[in-house]
C-alpha cells in the first residue's frame, strides 16, 4: 500500500469537503467509475465528520487527519481524530427500528460506512485518538 496523500482538517463543519474533493480526485485517477466515486465521498465526508462530532466533540483546537493510500486495486481511508471516541461496543448493528424507521437517537454515519465500504476497522488508540480505516476495491 502506497500513501498518496496525508492532510490535517480543522475541526469545522464544512472542512469535510477538502477530503470528499481529495478522495474523489484520487479514485478518478485509479479508474473508479462515478458510483464508487459518490460511496467515497460520502464515507470519508461521514467519516471526518464522526471524527470531528464524537472524536474531537467539535473541539476547534483539535485537528482531524487523513491518510489515502492506494494500491493496484484498492484505495484505503485513514481518518484520525485527538478524542476519546465512542466504545466499539455502543457502535449500533442497525440504525432502523424493527418497523423499518431509523431510530431518533441513531445518526446514519456508521451505517453508511460500513454499507458502502469493502472493510472498515475502527481503533481506540486510548491518549492519542481514534482511527477508522476504510478500503475500497477497485473491481467492487
Amino acid at each position: 500500500m502506497k500513501k498518496v496523500t496525508e492532510f490535517e482538517l480543522p475541526t469545522v463543519l464544512g472542512s469535510e469537503k477538502i477530503a470528499m474533493e481529495e478522495v474523489s480526485k484520487i479514485a478518478k485517477s485509479m479508474g473508479f467509475n462515478k458510483d464508487r466515486i459518490e460511496d467515497l465521498k460520502t464515507v470519508i465526508a461521514e467519516a471526518c465528520i464522526n471524527a470531528m462530532e464524537h472524536g474531537n466533540k467539535f473541539d476547534q483546537n483539535a485537528i482531524v487527519g487523513v491518510v489515502l493510500a492506494a494500491n493496484d486495486n484498492s484505495l484505503t481511508i485513514l481518518v484520525r481524530d485527538q478524542g476519546n471516541g465512542i466504545d466499539p461496543k455502543k457502535i449500533p448493528e442497525s440504525v432502523f427500528t424493527e418497523d423499518g424507521f431509523p431510530k431518533v437517537d441513531c445518526g446514519m454515519g456508521m451505517f453508511l460506512i460500513t454499507n458502502l465500504a469493502n472493510d472498515f476497522f475502527y481503533e481506540q488508540k486510548p491518549g492519542i485518538g481514534n482511527e477508522v480505516t476504510i478500503s475500497f476495491y477497485l473491481d467492487q
